[in-house]
């Protein structure tokens, strides 16, 4: 196996369009084309991270947060990204990270600690847009089905909780072939009359060169009439933090403990009580403050994320609880999500969890 195979498996899970722009996704060390032996997944590359790589015969390495985030002018090893990136390559050791593409999917980081939590009837909490297209196209009546059927096979027509989404209108249209056209209808230079269907579609524009390909393969004529569309709606399967229910309602004491427990934690920095039973979650993995308007807005009686700075918690005022539960400890199942994703479509693949701690933070009690 390539690692390109274990690439195209994340990609699909998480397209790297889908990354914020200041973010430096994708494969940072190494070749695409070389054979994999194992892999070793990561929440951070660090030097001890290649280390364990190396003592386990792993060629490449998976992290969430890319080792390198800015341009690399030098390469002198005088600090840890360098010393890392230096010692991955003497090892042919290849480093792929696969960042805020996996935030912003709604099955992705915050899905994970949704499932922690066990929550239900989760939403993403800000929803991007700018993100879908929509596909307009002319196809005989008969061959309407194979169509629809062949562009739905690709991905289009998915729109929240529903799929094989379309809309067809009957009609007419007309062509005239011409030169050395070769038309699946009509006869050359006369003007032909054909009953159409019009046929839309919708679907995330990191799916157009599949769609296009899937229309063109399926479609019957020589010359496929088409539009696309982008359109500004908000997708809602991909975007920032989710919102979503707890199991029952909970007083505010007992959701602290609750959220200490199921995310193993041993410590959380919070906000005051505001006397409300917490049903609704909010939550963000990792730096998480610039929700906090959404988690309001949602509804929610606590909002579960990291990285507040001091005077970040006096904007929760009396609307929500913030519980602040660490960076590290926020994302920290992103691993075992990393091997769900790998594992289900190469169930017998050699992937390592790694067990080095990178977390930079630590208490003292």
């Amino acid at each position: 196996m390539l690692i390109k195979e274990i690439i195209d498996c994340l990609e699909q899970f998480a397209p790297l369009s889908l990354q914020e722009s200041y973010d430096n996704c994708g494969l940072i060390v190494g070749s695409d084309r070389t054979e994999i032996s194992q892999a070793l997944v990561t929440l951070d590359c660090t030097e001890e991270v290649v280390d364990e790589a190396i003592k386990n015969g792993c060629n490449l390495i998976i992290a969430h947060h890319p080792i390198v985030f800015g341009g690399l002018k030098k390469l002198n090893g005088k600090n840890y990204i360098e010393r890392t990136v230096i010692k991955a390559i003497q090892h042919n050791i290849a480093i792929y990270a696969i960042h805020t593409n996996l935030d912003n999917v709604i099955q992705g980081v915050n899905a994970k600690i949704a499932e922690k939590l066990g929550l239900t009837q989760t939403r993403v909490l800000l929803p991007k847009s700018g993100l879908l297209m929509q596909l307009s196209t002319y196809v005989p009546h008969q061959h309407l089905e194979t169509l629809r059927n062949a562009l739905f096979a690709a991905g289009a027509g998915s729109i929240g909780n529903y799929s094989e989404c379309s809309f067809v209108a009957e009609g007419q249209g007309t062509f005239k072939a011409e030169g050395g056209a070769q038309p699946f209808v009509g006869i050359l230079n006369e003007r032909h009359f054909e009953s159409e269907s019009k046929l839309e579609v919708v679907f995330p524009s990191y799916l157009l060169n599949k769609i296009y390909s899937a229309l063109k393969q399926a479609h019957p004529y020589e010359e496929v009439a088409y539009n696309l569309i982008q359109l500004s709606n908000a997708f809602q399967e991909v975007g920032a933090g989710l919102v979503g229910e707890l199991p029952e309602p909970m007083e505010e004491q007992e959701f602290l403990a609750y959220l200490k427990a199921k995310m193993e934690l041993k410590s959380i920095r919070y906000t005051s009580f505001k006397d409300k039973k917490i049903s609704k979650v909010a939550l963000c993995g990792g730096a998480g403050s610039f929700l906090l308007k959404q988690a309001i807005g949602a509804g929610a009686q606590a909002y579960v994320s990291a990285d507040f700075k001091y005077h970040e918690f006096f904007d929760a005022e009396k609307h929500l609880m913030i519980a602040d539960i660490g960076h590290y400890e926020s994302e920290k199942f992103t691993k075992s999500l990393i091997c769900e994703v790998i594992l289900k479509k190469f169930p017998t693949f050699a992937i390592l969890l790694s067990k080095t701690d990178t977390n930079p933070v630590n208490y003292y009690f």
